[in-house]
């Protein structure tokens, strides 16, 4: 399966905590181990948790590549926390721009303080589908709680990002870097998480 653009850039955000990280690097190693270059840059805000987060994976046939994807140039975004997706849609989507996010806000210590205000939700949709080529909006905190384990809804967004096939990676590939990176029980529960991703957008 080849890439559809080449260099192929996607942005992972979300904030401190929610697991970015771990989604670049299940997805790096099972391209590289297809034979893809494959570089990774990560931004971090100023709060180690809570603090904004951005991952930035390039892909490519023919060359390594540097690791920032250039503004305007993402091919994918995949979000975590719907405020954090806008503010890298804005800076990195462009008109063909595809947009996942998870619906579920995560209200920064400004908002819980009552010294800001969160966006009204619908207006962070619309605005979201506007910026977007297609956008995705997946209830993956809500299903990682089904599950008893709020902390994979990064998971289950790294499977509604395979299942909408815009990667050159399959269910397989990404199974078996989730099985290779985790003991067996968490194993059981990240490929459950996985899948639940997979099944959302099917």
């Amino acid at each position: 399966m080849a890439i559809q653009e080449d260099p192929m850039n996607l942005v992972i955000s979300g904030v401190g905590g929610q697991g970015n990280i771990l989604l670049s690097r299940l997805i790096g190693r099972s391209l590289v181990k297809k034979g893809y270059f494959v570089s990774i840059g990560e931004t971090f805000g100023a709060a180690q948790r809570g603090g904004a987060v951005m991952s930035n994976v390039r892909v490519s046939e023919h060359m390594p590549l540097g690791p920032l994807i250039p503004e305007g140039k993402a091919h994918i975004i995949l979000g975590l926390e719907p405020l954090e997706t806008l503010r890298v849609l804005v800076k990195y989507g462009n008109p063909k721009v595809v947009t996942i996010t998870n619906s579920q806000p995560l209200f920064p210590v400004d908002v819980l303080s009552r010294k800001a205000q969160y966006p009204d939700y619908e207006a962070l949709k619309q605005t979201i589908r506007g910026l977007s080529q297609s956008a995705w909006f997946i209830d993956a905190t809500a299903m990682g709680l089904g599950l008893g384990a709020p902390i994979v809804a990064n998971v289950i967004m790294l499977g509604a990002l395979i299942g909408i096939d815009l990667l050159p990676l399959t269910k397989g590939d990404i199974e078996a870097e989730i099985k290779a990176s985790f003991p067996p029980d968490r194993a059981e529960l990240n490929l459950k998480a996985f899948n639940m991703g997979t099944d959302s957008v099917g």
